[in-house]
């Protein structure tokens, strides 16, 4: 429970920030041209019944704006005056048009309105980023360094990988760092014509055919290429079951039941055959058969291997920290300056959002589909502990994401209203009143109908059906 607080309270904090500074680019560029705005809320205050659905609100002196909090956070809200948007407020264009209203400005102006929330969250994410740079610098396991090679599927060793290889680079260039977060690492790959690699000692060559799906890559299991990392105990936990059969850090698994380990991965792919199993097991006797294994397992030091039982916990943990990449190779650290920070993070946002936009094809396929999720999936991004490295990374993340899908072409969203406003540039012609309404209705209900796919998808997951 105290986790999914921590991770509530980073989601929100995060989500109100980033809501407020995109309608606070709205409202920027409205007063700046002197269109009146009528409201300012984080979140909706969609009314129920005679409840107004405002959490709180006020009206300063002077200032024809009224600011507040609304209990629906699915976004922020700036009521501009003279604007069709969410509101639909149609009773307001049959008024005589105002000096102070959107619509009475040039389309130049209104432009920018449109565009003020999108350009503030990128702005602010290269902002955050360059931060990153300055407070933390960039630490990163470089590819080329990971001696003990990689681990490849069997779709991988297929194309001619083997376990052990040196990643080193395609025709693209050199590799930087493995990550499957961003996925930089695996779009190399998939768009490789040929990966070097160092296998033995001997530099080598595998051609590829430079169009692969890296969705699959990432989503299948086991990963189609990751760090080999051995399944050496980092730590054991006081009383875990693994404590109570002897184990002790440095001890290496090398079966479970029977089965071959060799990585991590193998270990966690056993462990989640087991808990298949364990979801059809109806009694508690049946349960703790599941939960009981035999370990095969080298000590540190030793050159025999021991047999050991242990019965695994509910959860199918054995109570043992696994080592990381961090526990066999040293990072790669950069600092920056002040005035360095902000190339190098204006860099990686550009990154961010070019690799973000890549993926985004992948969203047509079945799989890709399947990865789309709400606010649970967005919130897992976030640490089970407070750490303001994830926290202001995340939140810059976040807000390269907001950007990029406020600026679709979708009615509704700024990216709606830019198309129309472009048009109406070009021709120089409005598009109607009742089209506008319409549009905005069509957008509405796209956006109500992703918003149910995804956070379904995210219950089917929670549920383990998908």
């Amino acid at each position: 429970m105290e986790t999914f607080l921590i991770r509530l309270l980073q989601f929100v904090l995060a989500i109100s920030l980033l809501v407020l500074l995109h309608e606070g680019g709205h409202m920027f560029f409205a007063k700046l041209f002197g269109v009146r705005v009528e409201k300012f809320f984080v979140f909706f205050d969609v009314n129920i019944g005679k409840w107004s659905g405002k959490l709180f609100s006020w009206k300063p002196k002077k200032d024809d704006t009224e600011y507040g909090m609304g209990w629906l956070p699915l976004g922020g809200y700036c009521k501009i005056s003279g604007m069709i948007d969410e509101s639909l407020d149609r009773e307001q264009m049959k008024k005589a048009p105002q000096p102070w209203e959107f619509r009475t400005k040039p389309a130049w102006q209104r432009l920018l309105i449109m565009i003020g929330g999108v350009l503030v969250n990128f702005v602010l994410a290269l902002f955050i980023y360059s931060m990153i740079m300055f407070t933390w610098g960039d630490s990163y396991f470089k590819v080329s360094d990971m001696t003990m090679g990689m681990r490849f599927n069997a779709d991988a060793k297929a194309l001619g990988f083997k376990d052990h290889d040196v990643m080193l680079g395609t025709d693209q260039g050199a590799f930087r760092e493995f990550a499957n977060v961003n996925g930089d690492f695996f779009r190399q790959i998939a768009q490789a014509k040929r990966v070097d690699v160092l296998r033995n000692g001997k530099k080598q060559s595998i051609k590829l055919p430079g169009d692969m799906d890296m969705l699959s890559m990432i989503k299948t299991r086991p990963y189609f290429v990751e760090p080999f990392i051995p399944a050496q105990v980092d730590s054991v936990m006081s009383g875990s079951p693994a404590a109570k059969a002897g184990m002790k850090a440095g001890d290496v698994i090398k079966s479970i039941n029977g089965k071959a380990v060799e990585t991590w991965s193998d270990m966690n792919y056993q462990t989640g055959v087991l808990d298949d199993v364990m979801a059809v097991k109806n009694t508690h006797k049946d349960s703790l058969a599941a939960r009981s294994v035999v370990l095969t397992v080298q000590h540190k030091g030793a050159t025999k291997l021991d047999t050991m039982r242990m019965v695994m916990t509910p959860d199918l943990k054995l109570g043992v920290y696994q080592s990381s990449l961090a526990s066999f190779y040293k990072p790669v650290q950069v600092q920056y300056s002040f005035l360095e920070s902000f190339p190098a993070g204006a860099k990686h946002g550009w990154n961010v959002l070019r690799g973000y936009v890549g993926n985004f094809r992948y969203l047509a396929s079945a799989d890709g589909a399947k990865s789309i999720g709400g606010f649970g999936s967005i919130g897992s991004l976030f640490p089970p502990y407070w750490d303001w490295y994830m926290f202001w990374s995340m939140t810059a993340f976040l807000s390269i994401i907001l950007a990029f899908m406020n600026i679709l072409p979708i009615p509704a969203l700024d990216g709606g209203h830019v198309v129309f406003l472009l048009y109406e540039m070009i021709t120089r012609r409005k598009p109607s009143e009742k089209f506008m309404v319409w549009a905005e209705y069509a957008g509405i209900t796209i956006l109500i109908i992703l918003m149910v796919f995804a956070n379904l998808n995210d219950i089917l997951r929670w549920l383990h059906v998908m």
